[in-house]
């Protein structure tokens, strides 16, 4: 068998039972998924129990890995997508209690929750080991990934023989996960679209961990850090890590690393319980609160990333930004005392969506708010921009429907007004602290309607939902005064038109009091709005798309309301016309546009 360049060590027959069929590969390519999901809570454990003060040089080499290890869930997702599979990540089967094994690996490969130290290195270096010369293929009670990736490239291998590539690589390109994600990494994101690009994707993940060849202690990549330096895989970092010095050109895994020397305090580590669980405190105590918090934060994050990997790429930024509410809510755990000398620590728990409070609705096309994040839209609703024109006299006139904005199937909307790329979400919100906290009321529109009477029609307004867009103020007076003139029917049907172009559904009528709201007939969207001189205003959701607060609790569901996108509206998630006040924009003057999607950076978690 030809291996793909850098990968020289020479092809061992697969076990029996092995991959078989297009199941097969999907199933052991979501084992993948489920493989390089479980390093990653072992290895923010040891991350974040380091002082970066104290140890920046072990900060930096475990967050490297923990990148590294993400590229790889997002390769193996490329992969099963490439076949016609669907990612699962969010599900209770990829955290299961700790300590636990490797996901369908042998018993030996075993995973735990411990802070930073030798027993941590000890699980890394056994989970990382290179697979040793002349070791087979194994699709199940694998002995080492390596091993476990052979068994995937031999069974892919096979099935395109006997299919034929056509056959097995048959899912949408638009659902792979792309370079751009991945940027200021060493490693390669590589888009899977048939055999080639699928074994260089296998590559990737192999040499990252446990080198180019078996003998070799690098991966192929420069340093990200040090450019002068090449990159040392998984394997050999933790060799570093323990020996305290750098391997350099010319060490090989029997002479280990003779270069200089790196520095670990190992007092330096906040001494976190290991393996801690929830179970360990009782309900409503601080450090259990915290640790329930924590878990739907990480339960958030596995629900962004499989939404990212089943067709919605873009997402992946937001997941970025998550990371960073992981972090802050970890630190903070692991400085709260557990006894016994220990802190407490994150436990890594699975909580189900209805328990989340922000994932509540579960209708096909509808609007969440995420905890001090972005609006996330389910169901393709679809997106375009608005534009108020006004007369002459400034006089607010209609509103002019622009071109389409390209989305998919899931997408997020910025929230916090300090987004790169508005609408949409690149992330920002975390990196500035953005405070979200809603305070929009659920009563419904009738029962806080205030009904003004004229001829033939009824006026029903809600002031508190006015975002001053002024379509109710005419060129000489607002239609409260022109209530009175209403038995002539060229003034009624202005009022009615200017109701109509309400965007937030402040002002509404009747035919007479008490009798059916009639509004327009709108279509299910929402609509950046710009309003005059460009002013960037909210975000207008038609047609009745649902929306539900980040605690859960629905809004009314209407015809039109608008939402808050400048973060400073007094009444959020609703627009309450702060953008206005504060003269909000698309753009800072002098500040460019990133595109959306965050990259995700080595160290960006430590």
């Amino acid at each position: 068998m030809n291996h793909p360049a850098g990968r020289q060590h020479a092809h061992v027959p697969l076990r029996p039972a092995g991959i078989a069929t297009l199941d097969d590969l999907r199933e052991h390519l979501q084992w993948a998924i489920e493989l390089e999901h479980a390093t990653l809570p072992p290895y923010l454990c040891a991350l974040y129990s380091l002082d970066p003060e104290r140890n920046p040089e072990a900060v930096e080499a475990v967050a490297g890995v923990f990148i590294e290890e993400m590229l790889h869930l997002a390769l193996a997702a490329n992969l099963l997508n490439a076949v016609g599979g669907s990612p699962r990540l969010d599900a209770p089967e990829l955290l299961p209690p700790h300590p636990r094994r490797l996901p369908h690996a042998a018993p030996s490969l075993e995973l735990s929750l411990l802070p930073f130290g030798d027993e941590a290195l000890g699980m890394f270096l056994r989970l990382e080991q290179p697979a040793p010369p002349g070791a087979p293929a194994e699709s199940d009670g694998y002995e080492t990934i390596g091993q476990f990736y052979e068994a995937i490239e031999a069974g892919l291998r096979r099935l395109c023989d006997r299919l034929g590539e056509a056959a097995v690589f048959t899912g949408d390109p638009a659902r792979q996960i792309g370079a751009e994600h991945f940027a200021h990494t060493a490693g390669r994101m590589i888009a899977v679209t048939g055999l080639a690009s699928a074994l260089t994707a296998l590559e990737e993940i192999v040499e990252e961990g446990e080198g180019t060849a078996r003998g070799a202690v690098w991966d192929g990549d420069p340093d990200v850090h040090h450019p002068d330096r090449d990159e040392v895989a998984h394997y050999y970092r933790f060799q570093e890590l323990r020996a305290g010095r750098r391997y350099r050109r010319g060490d090989t895994p029997r002479s280990g690393p003779t270069g200089e020397p790196l520095a670990v305090d190992f007092a330096g580590v906040l001494p976190m319980r290991p393996n801690p669980k929830i179970a360990d405190h009782a309900p409503g105590s601080a450090v259990r609160t915290a640790q329930e918090e924590f878990n739907r934060t990480y339960c958030t994050l596995l629900h962004l990333l499989e939404q990212a990997f089943n067709g919605s790429p873009r997402l992946l930024a937001v997941a970025v930004a998550t990371m960073y509410q992981l972090k802050a809510q970890a630190q903070a755990l692991m400085r709260t005392p557990d006894g016994e000398g220990t802190m407490a620590g994150p436990t890594f728990e699975y909580v189900p969506p209805e328990e989340r409070g922000w994932t509540a609705g579960d209708e096909p096309q509808r609007i969440n708010v995420l905890p001090d994040g972005p609006y996330l839209v389910y169901g393709g609703v679809p997106l375009r921009r608005k534009r108020k024109i006004v007369s002459a006299g400034n006089d607010a006139l209609t509103w002019q429907t622009g071109d389409a904005l390209p989305t998919e199937p899931t997408y997020a909307l910025c929230r916090c007004g300090h987004s790169g790329s508005k609408p949409f979400c690149d992330g920002t919100h975390a990196l500035i602290g953005f405070d979200g906290t809603e305070n929009a009321g659920v009563r419904p529109y009738r029962e806080l309607q205030h009904v003004h009477d004229g001829v033939d029609i009824s006026a029903q307004r809600v002031g508190e939902l006015c975002i001053h867009a002024a379509f109710c103020i005419g060129r000489t007076r607002p239609i409260a005064e022109m209530l009175s003139e209403t038995g002539d029917s060229d003034v009624r049907s202005n009022i009615m038109g200017r109701i109509d172009h309400c965007p937030s559904g402040s002002y509404s009528y009747a035919l007479r009091r008490g009798g059916d709201t009639i509004e327009p007939d709108l279509p299910p969207a929402v609509s950046v709005l710009e309003e005059e001189d460009g002013l960037a205003s909210a975000l207008w959701v038609t047609g009745g798309v649902p929306v539900h607060r980040a605690d859960g609790r629905p809004l009314e569901t209407r015809n039109r309301m608008t939402l808050c996108r400048c973060g400073h509206s007094s009444g959020k998630p609703l627009c309450d016309g702060t953008h206005r006040k504060i003269d909000f924009r698309e753009e800072a003057p002098g500040r460019a546009a990133r595109p959306a999607g965050t990259a995700i950076e080595k160290g960006s978690t430590a």
